[in-house]
């Protein structure tokens, strides 16, 4: 049998405090709870992927992991939504790359403990 993956199911995030990054997660970016069953852990849904908020549990450092891509639509108006929630600017949306069939825009957030949070739109 090969093996074969096929797809994402969940992304640990390493913070400092999971209350704080609830916050930041649910609240400023609107993430859906899930669960959290203690409370140096908390899970909430991001279109079908799991998010898992965890203080350092013997891997992972606080504020260095890697970055999450959130796809969304008019990427001004909801960085600028997001900014007025709380969520830190990095950068501003600005064009990432020019594709033969759409533009790629890309604009960055940080959380609570400094992860990047990116957003990207692709405009047909």
């Amino acid at each position: 049998m090969t093996p074969h993956l096929s797809g994402i199911r969940q992304i640990a995030i390493t913070v400092s405090d999971v209350e704080a990054a609830l916050g930041f997660y649910r609240d400023a970016l609107g993430l859906t709870f899930l669960f959290q069953p203690a409370a140096q852990l908390a899970f909430l849904d991001a279109g079908g992927i799991r998010l898992m908020l965890t203080t350092p549990q013997g891997a992972g450092a606080v504020g260095a992991n890697s970055i999450l891509y959130f796809t969304v639509q008019d990427i001004a108006s909801t960085q600028a939504t997001l900014v007025a929630r709380g969520a830190t600017e990095e950068r501003p949306p600005q064009l990432a790359a020019r594709m033969p069939d759409h533009e790629l825009w890309t604009g960055f957030l940080r959380d609570p403990d400094g992860n990047l949070v990116g957003l990207m739109e692709e405009k047909r």
